[in-house]
């Protein structure tokens, strides 16, 4: 994130305290004091900087503090259909369910050692990965990213990995990838965003071993997957997880048919407290008997197995990263010679999608696909930078004024790579 989407972010959350890299403490140190005085400390790769040297001039010892389960563990910011990102509160009670079912459901014990190349700005990083190592006493390898070579060199070490999609695809674009080199692993987990099942049948032919594919949101923590023994199905999140309940409705609540498509929505402990300071959009998100409306669109079959088929919120999901389009969009139109545009996922075989903007320019104005990336550089984050941009004379709208989003997805997607 850049400084000015920091900002936000902790004046928000009313923070305290900030931890960064050595190398992002110059910049931020201002945004601190601007801030209310926002005590600033670092810490870099190795475990060194002001944090622990600060550490080591207290006792060793400390009074654990009582803390209720309902008590809010964590305060996750994710962007929202509003362009404005809303904190998701996360209860110590939902990450402890969450973490304690995924142990026994996917079979971690204190003999396994995790892979762990996945970021943890992302609560599959943090919460999901990390969990299952600390409630199982597993070890673990840490990564500082995915590298493929990184990764091939230390897998005869682990038993477990997971990972987005874009893991496994370029796992499979390395020759040296082969059965020999993933002998000590039992389980590789995907998750984050759909996998092709083309995705699942290469790794399989390749490996002779089958991704476990799960489904879950930062709001809900993990809500169903695939099964460790049994039959994982490809282009399937599986099953609901132990003492969550999941269903799928129509636009006007009512539970649809098996086979049928509708808003997959979630209850039970896993499912987060609430948006911080916004209690009306927290009660807008759930319904009367208490189920949290995903807005993602899904299928359920026969066999109780889910199928993410859609998303009803227009969210891009980029490498396993959530990019919101509204927040691209209101940068995007107040670039000079922007009259109004849109931003869509397009299909790419490495990122799973890769965002894209679309957009009416101004008469005369004399825009360009690198001068529109150049101008959002500064201002957000690397992984929301649009990496192909389209000018249209007009965005197709429906009767009600509406973008229609879903035919600029088939007009471009020929021309996304």
């Amino acid at each position: 994130y850049t400084d000015s989407e920091m900002a936000y972010f902790l004046e928000d959350a009313g923070t305290s305290l900030l931890v960064c890299d050595p190398d992002r403490a110059e910049g931020l140190s201002s945004l601190c004091r601007s801030l209310d005085d926002i005590v600033l400390h670092t810490l870099d790769s190795q475990g060194q900087g002001t944090l622990m040297d600060g550490a080591c001039e207290h006792p060793p010892e400390f009074v654990t503090v009582p803390t209720a389960g309902e008590a809010v563990a964590s305060l996750v910011y994710s962007s929202g259909t509003t362009g404005k990102p809303k904190g998701i509160m996360l209860s110590h009670a939902n990450l402890v369910a969450n973490a304690t079912t995924l142990v026994g459901l996917w079979g971690f014990s204190d003999r396994d050692c995790l892979l762990h190349a996945l970021p943890v700005f992302h609560v599959h990083g943090l919460f999901v990965a990390l969990g299952c190592v600390l409630m199982s006493g597993a070890s673990m390898r840490w990564l500082p990213r995915f590298d493929a070579s990184q990764v091939l060199a230390q897998l005869p070490h682990a038993s477990a990995m997971m990972g987005v999609p874009t893991f496994y695809t370029r796992l499979l674009a390395e020759t040296s990838f082969t059965r020999e080199a993933c002998a000590t692993v039992r389980l590789f987990i995907s998750g984050s965003a759909p996998l092709r099942a083309e995705t699942f049948v290469a790794f399989r032919l390749r490996t002779g071993l089958e991704i476990l594919e799960r489904y879950g949101m930062t709001e809900t923590g993990m809500s169903a997957s695939n099964p460790l023994e049994g039959h994982r199905k490809p282009g399937t999140v599986g099953q609901p997880l132990p003492g969550v309940d999941l269903r799928i409705c129509d636009s006007n609540n009512q539970p649809v048919m098996t086979g049928e498509v509708g808003e997959l929505q979630v209850k039970g402990p896993n499912v987060f407290v609430g948006y911080w300071r916004l209690p009306e959009k927290t009660a807008e998100e759930f319904t009367a008997d208490g189920y949290f409306r995903t807005g993602d669109q899904a299928r359920c079959d026969e066999e109780g197995y889910y199928s993410i088929v859609g998303r009803s919120r227009d969210m891009v999901i980029s490498g396993g990263l959530n990019v919101y389009p509204k927040e691209i969009e209101d940068l995007l139109d107040v670039i000079e010679g922007v009259a109004e545009s849109a931003v869509i996922g397009l299909p790419d075989a490495d990122f799973g999608e890769a965002v894209a903007a679309v957009i009416v320019p101004d008469p005369d104005a004399n825009l360009t696909e690198g001068g529109i990336q150049e101008a959002l550089r500064p201002v957000i984050a690397g992984f929301k930078l649009p990496k192909r941009v389209f000018f249209v004379a007009e965005l197709p709208r429906n009767t009600m004024g509406k973008v229609q989003k879903a035919q600029l997805r088939d007009t471009f997607g020929s021309l996304s790579s």
